[in-house]
């Protein structure tokens, strides 16, 4: 995949194309407003990443969903795609039909997602997963651990050095020689 298709795929999952999006404005009005078995489960999820979501991650309501995000105060570049946005890590949110968590570290690291892929399996829960999206429909569905552990994995330094990596690969992050002018 191409960095513009990268982008692209980020763009429209961050923005919901066929997601269930709240127009809550906090965390405690997003839970509020679901079901109680959802709103437990989303629970569950979110004091996990809490509990292990390196320094220098904020936490906020982002693209209509509970979401992890690097600061404009730590990354003032923002979101390649929307730099008013803040730097996405995770997402965190109750669908129609499941619950999903969005791993973005998943996307920039392919021996992260190895990691991943093997912790859930040795776990013997059943991985339901997209690029970035895990689902699941019940607590019990979701090795709670793996997720901890894949959020605890990327520092904000590293995150945003691999971010950059994907998103400019080093030959176009040098400076471009001068064009020259034919006369």
């Amino acid at each position: 995949m191409t960095n513009d298709e990268l982008a692209e795929f980020l763009d429209q999952h961050l923005r919901g194309a066929d997601m269930v999006q709240s127009s809550a404005t906090s965390v405690r009005a997003y839970l509020a407003s679901l079901p109680a078995d959802r709103r437990a489960t989303v629970a569950a999820v979110r004091d996990t990443i809490l509990a292990n979501l390196p320094k220098g991650f904020e936490e906020g309501m982002g693209y209509g969903m509970i979401g992890y995000h690097v600061p404009h105060t730590v990354y003032p570049a923002g979101y390649h795609c929307d730099p008013a946005q803040p730097l996405p890590y995770a997402g965190l949110a109750a669908q129609k039909n499941y619950v999903a968590v969005y791993l973005m570290g998943l996307y920039n690291d392919p021996g992260h997602l190895t990691w991943f892929r093997k912790a859930w399996a040795e776990s013997g829960k059943r991985l339901d997963m997209g690029k970035v999206c895990v689902r699941f429909r019940t607590l019990d569905d979701v090795p709670l651990e793996v997720i901890g552990e894949s959020i605890r994995r990327f520092p904000v330094k590293t995150y945003i050095e691999r971010y950059e990596a994907v998103i400019r690969p080093p030959a176009k992050r040098a400076k471009k020689p001068a064009r020259r002018t034919s006369r």
